[in-house]
């Protein structure tokens, strides 16, 4: 499966077309914009597979973006920020950004930044092409909660939900073992497939999940966290 369309949206010119150049090197074809409308524009008409989004940009930033374009689109998402824009970026990961990458930022950082989320989400684009032609019968439920590891679907009481790639496999992996708590670290390596390195991730991921699958996230039937400990999907009696 070919997939190697990268996004760039930054509205400086030199980091925009510095991040291009080694893109480039690495064989990835490159779409630029300097803004979110711009971003957005793209999308409409290109078939992109990752986007590279800056956070501070005129006339629609960053934030704005990710939203609009997660209506429509799972491809991951890296955001760009400055370290001034720490509330910011926990906002980007809670509107479905996968990962983000702090300025000033080394090209090597970025790049394999960019190369593991696209690997991840060849994978899981790769799954779902597969589960598509052979479905399995892997639905887990739980009271009104119900995932479908086959056809990647949730729901909350018949009414579907959608989760981004990563927020979903946390899911899954917590339904799949009800009462068991996990670790934020356990969690990364499980999910991410290496060693953990920001779990400040995983709760930002854990806590969105709720406000989707929870009536009141402030008291959650199924997302439990397990203070010191970690997080669990909760047995229902």
């Amino acid at each position: 499966m070919e997939m190697n369309h990268i996004l760039i949206v930054e509205d400086d010119k030199d980091i925009r077309e510095g991040v291009a150049i080694y893109l480039k090197s690495q064989g990835y074809e490159v779409f630029l914009a300097g803004d979110g409308m711009e971003g957005l524009k793209i999308l409409e008409n290109e078939d992109i597979h990752l986007a590279i989004v800056d956070i501070m940009m005129p006339r629609m930033d960053g934030i704005t973006m990710t939203m609009k374009l997660r209506e429509k689109h799972d491809f991951p998402v890296i955001m760009l920020s400055a370290k001034s824009e720490e509330v910011d970026k926990v906002m980007g990961l809670n509107i479905g950004a996968d990962d983000y990458v702090t300025k000033p930022f080394t090209p090597m950082e970025l790049m394999a930044r960019v190369n593991s989320q696209m690997r991840r989400y060849r994978r899981f684009m790769e799954k779902l092409q597969a589960n598509q032609e052979q479905q399995s019968d892997g639905i887990y439920s739980l009271g009104g909660l119900e995932v479908n590891e086959s056809t990647f679907e949730v729901r909350v009481d018949d009414n579907p939900v959608k989760l981004t790639p990563m927020e979903f496999k946390i899911l899954l992996l917590l339904i799949k073992n009800p009462g068991r708590v996990f670790s934020a670290d356990e969690i990364y390596e499980r999910v991410w497939n290496e060693r953990a390195v920001n779990t400040e991730t995983v709760m930002v991921h854990v806590r969105n999940i709720r406000e989707k699958i929870e009536i009141n996230p402030r008291e959650p039937k199924y997302l439990k966290v397990v203070w010191g400990v970690g997080y669990k999907i909760e047995k229902l009696s």
